[in-house]
């Protein structure tokens, strides 16, 4: 492999270094290069106590059900433990009324959740890439997100259900599709084809073979690297702002509207924003939270407005709460 090529796996060695091999970690393998990738660094490097989860997605039938068994074999192979799930997420999606890839990703987070709380691990390793990312930025971009969703894809990001943490870290983030291709075929590692992958009748695979080589074709250059230094500076800068929201203010039942209005608009709307979140609002969206805000109006008219799923913001006596 080329040095240059190289590059971003060495970066990738480099994060791992933060975590000692000794200690036990979950590791999401879908079957796909890239988790696979990921799983033989790994191995490679002297983790040994990984525990490999899959979940069963139940979306392609005979298909799903042969990278299940394919996952358990690597993991035998490996002599590490393994935790197969399945999910019925096509019913998940309807009975939600999500997306298809929206509903995948929640029935895959409350996977790991519950796996990371038998098992007593509080740290996951994902092998999302650079071209994830970037593809996640446009794709946040065109659904109206700010600088937070288009930096959505982080190094570290940490969820909650119930009372379960878990810590998800994906060290690959520096690492381009073509570095992880190049990996695979210089190990000679077997993986699983996601036929899914190649149908442009979804958002994440228009973007990923249709719009983007078109934009790279349009400029005459490679637009996915200055995308992912734009996410990497979103990021940086999120963290700066996230760190300037009040915990207190975010975990207490209702908004005091006076120092509220005292802050800057960019923190009203993260503190609002956060604030709704962790008070388990659903679909939170620029609309949403600026429909909250026009209550600190002093001569707003409304002391009421509607959020999904027939839930309400109400400001009283100075305070917004939610009924």
């Amino acid at each position: 492999m080329k040095s240059q090529q190289r590059r971003g796996l060495i970066e990738s060695e480099r994060f791992l270094r933060d975590f000692p091999p000794s200690s036990r970690y979950l590791i999401g393998v879908s079957g796909g290069r890239d988790s696979i990738a990921l799983l033989n660094l790994m191995v490679d490097l002297g983790y040994k106590k990984l525990v490999v989860c899959h979940l069963n997605h139940q979306l392609r039938g005979a298909s799903s059900r042969d990278d299940a068994r394919f996952v358990e074999k690597v993991a035998r192979n490996l002599r590490l433990d393994c935790e197969i799930g399945s999910t019925d997420v096509g019913a998940l999606a309807k009975r939600s009324k999500l997306s298809i890839e929206t509903a995948a990703r929640f029935a895959r987070l409350a996977f790991f959740v519950e796996v990371a709380r038998r098992r007593r691990c509080s740290r996951m390793f994902l092998a999302h890439h650079a071209d994830d990312l970037v593809e996640t930025a446009l794709l946040n971009l065109f659904r109206g997100a700010g600088p937070g969703g288009m930096a959505a894809m982080r190094k570290f990001s940490i969820h909650r259900i119930g009372k379960t943490e878990l810590t998800i870290l994906r060290p690959l983030l520096g690492v381009w599709r073509s570095e992880i291709d190049s990996y695979v075929r210089q190990n000679e590692l077997e993986f699983r084809e996601d036929s899914t992958n190649a149908a442009l009748h979804s958002s994440r695979n228009k973007i990923r073979h249709r719009i983007l080589p078109d934009i790279e074709k349009l400029f005459s250059r490679d637009v996915r690297k200055t995308i992912w230094r734009a996410a990497q500076i979103w990021s940086e800068e999120e963290a700066v702002l996230d760190s300037l929201v009040s915990t207190e203010t975010i975990s207490a039942a209702n908004l005091s509207v006076a120092p509220l209005r005292k802050m800057a608009v960019a923190l009203q709307r993260r503190t609002i924003h956060r604030w709704l979140r962790a008070r388990k609002v659903a679909d939170v969206s620029f609309d949403t939270v600026e429909n909250v805000r026009s209550l600190l109006e002093p001569g707003a008219k409304a002391a009421k407005v509607n959020l999904p799923r027939d839930q309400h913001a109400r400001r009283r006596a100075g305070k917004i709460f939610l009924d």
